[in-house]
């Protein structure tokens, strides 16, 4: 490479953001300068690997890039030094700041430091106010209370100046200084006007909320407490620099009781802990840890991804906070040992033993409520109301069994049970018939088959109970049970078999045997039991025959309704499943059952059209539902409002529905918190979709969901971009790039690789963005899509262009024409091909002006702009003609320049850009004519200054 090239590569290192590929880069260009005789590149590489190496989490090697500027700078002073001056004084803070934070380094070597700071300090005539702050830090970190005390009152006291940190890190610090005291409103004093200001420094604004979630907690400011975390948060979850900050908001989850958001926290960031950026950091991150992971469940486990020759895996909370404990306590102690006190370690202890401190504050976007393992946990919401049950104290045996099988007709299940509670308090030893005693544990069988956690013992009921009505003898009864049996048989894979055989047997036999009730009862039966085997055209088939006599017992009829309901949606037959949930709603709503009811909206809900019934069918389930009920009611609801257009409503269902979701232990949490954060996204609330997309990743990268992973990332990507964070979005591209790297995702990859570069070019980081744009072409050559490979070629050639990079783009040339030549052109040529050869000759033509090859550049353009117009592509055929008047205008002919400016400037709307431009263009074609006064007037017209 040449000087240029590696200068250039500097300028583009130099914009890049803090992280790994910055350094990598840079360490790339260090060896290319350091091979060559470039000297004064040498020292900027440095410079730039400074910062780098401080801000991108590797501050140890800004140690070494430093002392040889330092030394550079001192021994051989060189004009370039002098650019470089005030950095290399600014630098110092990073050196104390930096060394404090490694125990294995001398106290000693730091003073030295601060004394050569001070030194040059005073020799350059800057105030000494940054190197009193400094050697305040170093007391504090000592405790050396008395110390500190007095270098604070020094730092307060001395002018700033050019050297000192920035309006917001030193509040920040100041900040610090007075929570470490107590001194809470003072501190939320102090910080408030700083905040009303305009901050620019990369550390803030988030370091100094950081800095504000203990006075804000501590004086009750509970909103501004979250606003705060969820703000700086987002800000450092990043940047592996930052880790002590990400300590700090471990440690306010656990103080303000949101156990479960700390945990997240936690897992995100603990692989981090392997490559952590300071000793210092790695303690304060492991201690908060170890807090939060001693809050949770005990047999909870959090996942911890590989590291050197440690495998990922599963860790169990308790055995993890134990290993960070003993983590933490040895780094104190190490930095105990270098410092000559005890301070670490009982700052140490202190964090270990944090726990929740006054009342919960909810801090997630995606908890409504504090989570808690679901075996102590109901819904909040309160189940639909049922008359009492009534149980006559004098009924015999056979009427209380007749009460209790009435109950179970009728979907009372309360009243199920307390009828068989009386029955077996009153005549449960006594000796009754065996037609009773069969009727029994019928209804045993029953009260069983109600839970599907005791489906074992409830087929195991049933075969006591048809041998029982085999006994007495009563052929219909035993049929009946042995129907019921043959559907629980069916949910079991290996007696599958023999439960459908029952159940059909059981049809057979009542449909000869029973009256209408029991016939359909039994093709009911039947139906259930192909369902639980997935044959749906079969369960279909027996519920017609079950529709068909149900009407005689309306609660049969409203469940064989719904259960043709579920069945017609499987069969995916949309027409029938749309009708069958209007009738079934319609029978659930005469009943007055809250379960039935419930389903049978759901159940409609899925089938309408129009989203508005869908969100109203839920709303009617919500008001009778049963507990268990809700949390696929909030689902269905969210995902109808989100259908409709009302993602803000939508946005608190599916919060609940998360929330539920934990409460109970289930799975799929990461899922929906997937659906939430599309929905907080829609509903324009870009900072809670951030937060709640990074907890979905989470948890479906934890749940070996790669593909559902890969495209929450997708949307996250646009988040960040959203939200003007560029480098976060590049960063989860990049990883996303990474993971679709096998032949069947190569026009996936592409795209991805594609909007990185746009990403890029719209930051004006062309260079980079160019690497991406190629890069994408070739995925998309190799994945056989040309069209979009031009398109790719075409945007690399024009951030080439707009990089200064000339040569290149020149280069660049010869792929897009090889590109636009693979491409069909003619009469037949669909409209995409046609906008794309055109818009990749206007992008050619602009290169060659660069060159001054005018009469190429025409030549490019000529005929482009009728053929854009033939696709109706107005404004791009607008921009190729106001090109073309350039190119002409240039080439020394103002006349035709004038003939077709004019036209294209009339059908332009005024005071657009492109209008703007024309107008500029006509004029100088007639100043060049010699007609200023027709110029002028083109000028005053669209409100054009003169050159």
């Amino acid at each position: 490479m040449t000087d240029d090239d590696l200068w250039r590569m500097h300028h583009e290192i130099e914009s890049m953001p803090y992280g790994p590929g910055q350094i990598a880069a840079l360490e790339q260009l260090l060896r290319r300068a350091d091979a060559g005789d470039d000297r004064h590149l040498a020292f900027a590489a440095r410079v730039t690997g400074t910062t780098a190496y401080v801000y991108g989490g590797e501050p140890a090697k800004s140690f070494v890039t430093f002392s040889w500027c330092l030394a550079e700078y001192d021994k051989d002073p060189q004009p370039y030094h002098q650019r470089y001056t005030h950095q290399l004084l600014w630098f110092f803070k990073y050196m104390v700041n930096a060394m404090v934070k490694f125990p294995e380094l001398p106290l000693d070597r730091t003073y030295a430091v601060l004394d050569d700071m001070e030194r040059r300090y005073r020799d350059s005539g800057h105030s000494l106010q940054a190197v009193h702050k400094h050697r305040y830090l170093v007391a504090a970190h000592l405790g050396d209370d008395e110390a500190a005390e007095e270098w604070y009152r020094k730092w307060m006291t001395t002018p700033r100046d050019a050297l000192s940190d920035c309006a917001g890190c030193d509040p920040t610090t100041q900040v610090a200084h007075l929570v470490r005291h107590g001194r809470h409103e003072e501190a939320v004093a102090l910080a408030e006007p700083v905040l009303a200001g305009r901050l620019t420094c990369s550390e803030q604004p988030q370091g100094i909320l950081t800095a504000l979630l203990t006075p804000y907690r501590e004086t009750g400011r509970g909103d501004a407490a979250r606003d705060a975390h969820r703000e700086a948060y987002r800000r450092v979850r990043g940047n592996l620099a930052d880790l002590w900050d990400i300590a700090d908001h471990v440690e306010f989850c656990t103080a303000t009781g949101n156990e479960a958001r700390a945990l997240e926290l936690v897992e995100r960031h603990l692989d981090w802990l392997d490559r952590a950026p300071t000793p210092a950091a790695a303690m304060h991150f492991a201690a908060a840890a170890s807090a939060a992971l001693r809050q949770v469940p005990a047999e909870l486990t959090v996942h911890r991804r590989a590291s050197g020759e440690r495998p990922a895996g599963d860790v169990p909370a308790v055995a993890l906070a134990d290993e960070l404990a003993g983590t933490a306590t040895a780094l104190a102690e190490r930095f105990d040992a270098r410092n000559g006190t005890t301070h670490q370690s009982g700052l140490i202890a202190r964090k270990l033993a944090a726990g929740p401190v006054g009342e919960h504050l909810p801090l997630s976007a995606s908890l409504r409520r504090p989570a808690v393992p679901a075996s102590r946990t109901g819904s909040n919401t309160p189940v639909a109301s049922a008359p009492p049950v009534t149980v006559p104290a004098d009924a015999g045996a056979d009427e209380l069994l007749a009460l209790a099988e009435e109950f179970w007709r009728t979907n009372r299940r309360d009243g199920l049970v307390a009828a068989l509670r009386a029955y077996d308090e009153r005549f449960g030893d006594a000796d009754v018939p065996a037609t009773t005693r069969a009727w029994r544990l019928e209804l045993r069988a029953g009260e069983l088959s109600q839970d599907d956690d005791s489906v074992p013992m409830a087929i195991d009921v049933n075969r006591e109970a048809l041998a029982a009505w085999r006994e007495v003898p009563d052929p219909l009864r035993a049929q009946v049970v042995a129907g019921r049996l043959g559907v629980l048989l069916s949910m079991v894979e290996e007696s599958a078999d023999e439960g459908l055989a029952l159940a059909r047997e059981s049809a057979d036999y009542l449909t000869e045997h029973g009256g209408p009730r029991d016939r359909a009862a039994g093709w009911d039966r039947l139906a259930l039991a192909h369902v639980h085997r997935e044959q749906w055209a079969e369960a279909l088939d027996a519920l017609d025959r079950a529709a068909a006599e149900a009407d005689a017992d309306p609660w049969l009829a409203g469940r064989v309704a719904l259960h043709r309901t579920h069945v017609l949606e499987q069969l995916e037959r949309a027409e029938e499943f749309r009708d069958a949930a209007v009738r079934s709603r319609r029978l659930a709503g005469e009943l007055g059952d809250a379960e039935m009811l419930t389903g049978a909206c759901m159940a409609y809900a899925r089938a309408t059209d129009d989203p508005a019934d869908a969100v109203a069918a839920c709303e009617e389930a919500l008001s009778v539902a049963p507990a268990g009920a809700h949390l696929p009611l909030r689902v269905t609801r969210g995902r109808a409002l989100m259908a409709a257009d009302r993602a803000a409503e939508a946005v608190e269902d599916l919060a609940e529905a998360v929330t539920l979701c934990v409460e109970q232990g289930l799975e799929g949490d990461a899922l929906l918190r997937w659906e939430l954060a599309e929905a907080y996204r829609v509903a324009g609330r870009l900072a809670e979709a951030a937060e709640v997309a990074e907890e979905a990743v989470l948890g479906l990268d934890r749940a070996g969901a790669q593909a559902e992973a890969d495209r929450c990332r997708h949307m996250l990507s646009g988040i960040y971009a959203g939200l003007g964070e560029t480098d976060l979005a590049l960063t989860v591209l990049d990883t996303l790039a990474e993971n679709l790297d096998g032949p069947d995702n190569l026009p996936h990859r592409a795209q991805v690789l594609e909007e990185s570069g746009g990403l890029l070019y719209d930051a004006d980081r062309d260079a980079l963005a160019a690497q991406r744009f190629a890069a994408a072409a070739t995925a998309w050559r190799l994945a056989g899509y040309q069209v979009d490979e031009l398109r790719a070629r075409r945007r690399e050639l024009l951030a080439l262009h707009w990089s200064g990079d000339l040569p290149a783009a020149v280069a660049a040339i010869e792929r897009v024409d090889e590109a636009a030549a693979a491409l069909p052109v003619g009469a037949d040529e669909p409209p995409v091909v046609t906008y794309e050869q055109a818009m990749a000759a206007d992008a050619v033509a602009r290169v060659l002006i660069g060159e001054d090859r005018l009469t190429a550049a025409l030549d490019r353009v000529d005929g482009v702009p009728e053929r854009l117009r033939s696709i109706e592509a107005f404004g791009e055929a607008a921009q190729v003609e106001v090109l073309t008047g350039e190119l002409l205008l240039r080439d020394g002919r103002p006349e035709q320049a004038e003939g077709l400016l004019r036209p294209v400037l009339g059908g332009l709307p005024t005071g657009s850009r492109p209008a703007t431009q024309a107008a500029w263009l006509l004029a100088r074609a007639l100043d060049e004519q010699g007609r200023e006064a027709d110029a002028a007037k083109v000028r005053a017209e669209h409100g054009i200054e003169e050159d």
